[in-house]
């Protein structure tokens, strides 16, 4: 008898499929990052509480049927939030936009100079600021601004607040005194040049003239600042020697590594915003009130008819607020154009940037044009290509160290508020009676001008050269060029006071020219093998890199100007400066990784270092590292299924520091003898045995998630030495010269780093996701060979900053009555907290700001004491101790006696960003504009809104000698900082 069952069976199915098509939902749409408006391919879509799923397609799209005519689709994908949404039988299309999460522990971070590791299982700590904490809260002037407050571990100050930039960054503490202190910068494989470079102000502000031995008192900008903050889409920060020990002796202060934004697979997408804004002077110290005694016992009987005609005429004036208090528009135009297919995705991306500040006549404009094209050749052969072209101009005022009296706050702090400096009808400015110059002549007629065209490229090629189920083995070569073109103008006509005849140079007109190129090369054959199905893998590199410096920097200064001509050849004298600098460095690379299970991963390295700056360029500099994580939360054994991470972590590393370029060499300058030309020694003697400067640091740490990462913990403690100190030693005269580095001394910094992250509500109506950080650095001289020594400030009457054996590098002596020179300060903080907080309310509402505390740290003020000696400050007459004498009385009388009132507490609580910001929904701008619009959000959002701080002058947050050695937090009259309000419109299409 024939068997009929599976006829049936097939029957059955038929009959009964009209039914489960009928009570079924077929749902299709397309997933997309809600911030970019990129599609995501790979997101996972899973009805909830069964097992039917599907995954997102290289276009973001998907298409999934649900069992049930109703259901619940959960769409996650890595780094991203997961949403969950209702779907009816009338559900046939749901777009769903994810919101990247601000800390994840599946986060790639850097290990090596060519592979990467989830952030879970790396044994280093890394500090990572992603594109929304970067620009996604306010719009940041330039890219150093953007990260202020936000480094964990890092001591960020402002040198002004000047427009185009400036900042000095340590990361964990100082790392050398005469060397490099500044980190290196790696923009898409490229290294970049990150200068501050003189505009030769000192040849009429005398500012190097006085107690500080600075060569860069200028106020100049550094070049970071001509990148793009929008272009950014991730910052990583290797802080210490055992993480950055991969970029061996260019890595002593610290590697920032920055990766742009590239395109993604799928639909074009273009995306345009627009930012108006306002720039205030965020605070000002006020002005004296006068009274004809005041005038009398201040300035001499002679002036007291000059105030009682301006009282009576009504011409008292708040001189502060006019120099100050422009209200700058800011004007942000963004448009980035991206997408692709599975073979080829692309980025471009424009900016124009105008901004005026807060003192008249000076701003920053930029415009900016980014190019970055990924591309599959084949299977096997892949490339990227990164490149961004900027034109910045910065017209920055006449401001900070000034020993002639004639830069704007210097002049300033001498002028009453009767004193008459405005122009008259035909514009020709008084002369200011009470100071070397007429400030506001000086901000209407000076020039200063950074005005700069620059080209970055890089470029990678990826190559599969061996391919099989257990390893793969591949080639990468890397390649990047910067090059700029930065010309500084400073022109001081000779109609202004301190430059008429018999007061001045006649006129200044000085001019520079700066040619900077730079080339990187790095070639890697990466190995990976898998073993014990999968269970252990290794990852095996080996490289070389070579490094190409080249530096041209012209500055000529023409003085005796012929009339109104600016041109260096219309001048009655001419002095020429040349500096030009060339380094090469080759550097050979291996590294071997493992990794078993995500619970044990180790790491060792190598890192081979030569350069022409080295005593002997052919000697090899050895910078080993190694490093172990252990995830106890991934072993059978670990039973708390609430802690899904538990790990210890330990790392050690060396990196070096290249002796200053020349340092080697007894240089020779010119001289003219009676018409005859001939070269003469320098005063500083070369050393032919200099070495390089040895990081060495030792780090641990634990880092536990729990409850599904609701709450993470990041703990960090170190300790760095730095051997082999580069140090300047003073000579006996009778050798013929002044001064020689040497290697002559050793410090070392010890710092704890702990961060908190949490995620306190996670509802559909409200996500708050919140972390606070914390970081202080200790810095010893534990050995010093040569005497000790002051470096920077204002010698011990004002405040110096001293090195000596035992005691913190940072530390600032001075004259304290009869106890003789003592311990006065330190600039170092105390500590560092932030408190940073994104809030979502149901997915169209956000709210975000972030918290900056600087507890302790001292400043040398010595914008307090010029005021009070020009009889201007706004305290002059107040007397807050009752003792019957003044406050300027006791601070100027303290002069010479004790430095105390001038070394201050600069510590503060600054809201640095603030924004809110309004997505409007989709079904809004779809019955307005169809679907031309894709998403549209408007918001509002300040910088720097409000400072808590008893320091005594514009900004506790100041550096104006600069910040590539110790003196940072000296001010003298800095440009004042700027608070900053925007209003924000972005649509995407």
């Amino acid at each position: 008898m024939r068997n009929y069952y599976p006829l049936a069976g097939i029957i059955m199915m038929l009959l009964m499929l009209p039914q489960a098509l009928f009570g079924q939902t077929t749902v299709r749409g397309t997933v997309t990052d809600a911030s970019s408006g990129n599609t995501l391919p790979g997101v996972s879509v899973v009805v909830v509480g069964t097992t039917v799923g599907t995954t997102t397609d290289g276009t973001g799209s998907y298409t999934i049927q649900l069992p049930e005519t109703t259901g619940k689709l959960q769409f996650s994908f890595l780094g991203y939030e997961s949403r969950t949404y209702d779907v009816t039988a009338a559900t046939t299309t749901l777009n769903v936009r994810l919101q990247e999460k601000i800390t994840s522990l599946s986060e790639v971070v850097v290990t090596g100079l060519a592979t990467t590791v989830k952030r879970a299982n790396a044994a280093n700590a890394v500090a990572t600021i992603n594109s929304k904490e970067i620009s996604g809260i306010t719009t940041p002037q330039t890219m150093d601004a953007a990260i202020s407050g936000k480094l964990v571990g890092a001591n960020v100050v402002s040198n002004s607040g000047a427009p185009g930039g400036g900042i000095a960054i340590k990361l964990r503490g100082i790392t050398s005194v005469f060397g490099e202190a500044q980190p290196l910068y790696v923009v898409d494989g490229v290294i970049l040049d990150n200068s501050s470079i003189s505009a030769g102000l000192n040849a009429v502000t005398a500012a190097a003239a006085g107690g500080n031995p600075s060569s860069n008192q200028d106020n100049a900008s550094n070049r970071i600042a001509d990148l793009n903050p929008d272009d950014i889409e991730s910052i990583e920060v290797l802080k210490g020697a055992s993480a950055a020990a991969i970029y061996g002796s260019l890595a002593s202060a610290g590697v920032v590594i920055i990766t742009t934004k590239r395109g993604a697979t799928g639909k074009t997408q273009v995306n345009f915003a627009q930012d108006i804004g306002v720039a205030t002077v965020s605070n000002l110290l006020g002005v004296r009130t006068f009274t004809e005694e005041r005038v009398r016992d201040t300035y001499g009987a002679s002036a007291v008819p000059l105030f009682l005609e301006a009282q009576r005429t009504g011409q008292i004036f708040d001189y502060e607020e006019e120099l100050y208090g422009n209200n700058g528009m800011l004007y942000n135009t963004r448009l980035n154009v991206s997408g692709g297919n599975e073979r080829t995705r692309f980025f471009v991306g424009g900016l124009l940037q105008d901004e005026e500040g807060i003192v008249k006549h000076t701003g920053y404009n930029k415009k900016s044009l980014r190019f970055n094209l990924d591309h599959t050749l084949s299977d096997r052969f892949d490339f990227s290509l990164s490149t961004n072209y900027i034109n910045s101009s910065a017209d920055r005022g006449l401001t900070n160290n000034d020993n002639a009296g004639v830069s704007y706050g210097v002049s300033l702090s001498s002028t009453p508020s009767f004193a008459y400096l405005f122009p008259d009808e035909f514009g020709v400015y008084p002369d200011n009676p009470f100071a070397a110059s007429n400030f506001l002549q000086t901000r209407d007629l000076v020039t200063n001008n950074e005005s700069n065209d620059r080209f970055l490229g890089g470029l990678t090629i990826n190559a599969m050269l061996y391919e099989t189920d257990m390893s793969t083995t591949k080639l990468v070569l890397r390649s990047g060029i910067d090059f700029y073109n930065l010309r500084t103008r400073a022109i001081f006509p000779n109609t202004l006071q301190f430059q008429s005849e018999g007061r001045g140079t006649g006129g200044a007109s000085i001019q520079g020219n700066n040619y900077n190129l730079n080339t990187n090369f790095a070639a890697f054959l990466v190995n990976n093998l898998s073993v014990s199905d999968n269970s252990l893998n290794f990852t095996t590199t080996i490289g070389a890199t070579r490094e190409n410096f080249n530096q041209d920097q012209v500055l000529n200064v023409a003085t005796k100007l012929i009339g109104n001509q600016t041109n260096l050849d219309q001048a009655g004298a001419v002095e020429v400066n040349q500096n030009r600098i060339k380094e090469r460095n080759k550097g050979l690379f291996f590294q071997e990784e493992m990794n078993y299970r995500d619970r044990i991963i180790a790491t060792a390295g190598l890192r081979l270092d030569k350069s022409s700056n080295n005593a002997d360029v052919n000697d090899f500099e050895a910078f080993p590292k190694f490093s172990l994580a252990v995830n106890l939360g991934n072993f059978d054994f670990w039973q708390w299924e609430s802690i899904n991470l538990f790990k210890l972590r330990a790392a050690y590393g060396e990196s070096g520091g290249f002796p200053p370029f020349g340092a080697k060499y007894s240089s020779l300058v010119a001289f003219n003898t009676g018409g005859q030309a001939g070269l003469l020694p320098f005063t500083q003697r070369g050393n032919e045995n200099i070495q390089q400067e040895r990081q060495k640091e030792l780090e641990g740490g634990l880092d536990v998630s729990v409850l599904d990462s609701k709450v993470i913990f990041e703990g960090t403690i170190y300790q760095k030495t730095v051997s082999d100190l580069i140090l300047i030693q003073n000579l006996p005269q009778s050798s013929g010269y002044l001064t020689q580095a040497v290697n002559g001394g050793e410090l070392r910094n010890r710092g704890i780093e702990l961060a908190v992250t949490v995620r306190p509500v996670e509802t559909d109506f409200l996500k708050w996701e919140s972390r606070t950080s914390y970081w202080v650095n200790r810095s010893e001289m534990t050995e010093l060979d040569i005497p000790p020594f002051a470096l920077g400030g204002f010698g011990n009457t004002l405040g110096t900053f001293f090195i000596e054996e035992g005691e913190s590098v940072t530390q600032i002596k001075g004259i304290k009555g009869d106890e003789g020179v003592q311990k006065l300060g330190d600039a170092a903080p105390d500590f560092q907290m932030n408190f940073h907080n994104f809030l979502t309310i149901k997915n169209n509402l956000s709210f975000s700001f972030l918290f900056h505390w600087k507890k302790g740290g001292d400043n040398i003020n010595l914008t307090q004491l010029l005021t009070d000696l020009g009889g201007t400050s706004p305290d002059y007459d107040d007397d807050d101790d009752g003792d019957g004498e003044t406050n300027a009385e006791e601070r100027v009388g303290a002069l010479g006696v004790t430095a105390e009132p001038f070394v201050q507490n600069a510590s503060y609580l600054r809201l640095r960003e603030i924004g809110l910001y309004y997505t409007i929904p989709a079904t809004a701008l779809q019955s307005v504009f169809g679907t031309v619009v894709r998403d549209a959000r408007i918001g509002v959002s300040a910088n720097n809104l409000f400072t808590i701080t008893d320091y005594d002058s514009y900004d506790p947050e100041v550096s104006n000698f600069g910040g590539n050695g110790l003196s940072t937090g000296v001010e003298v009259t800095p440009f004042p900082a700027s608070r900053r309000m925007f209003f924000h419109l972005a649509i995407g299409f």
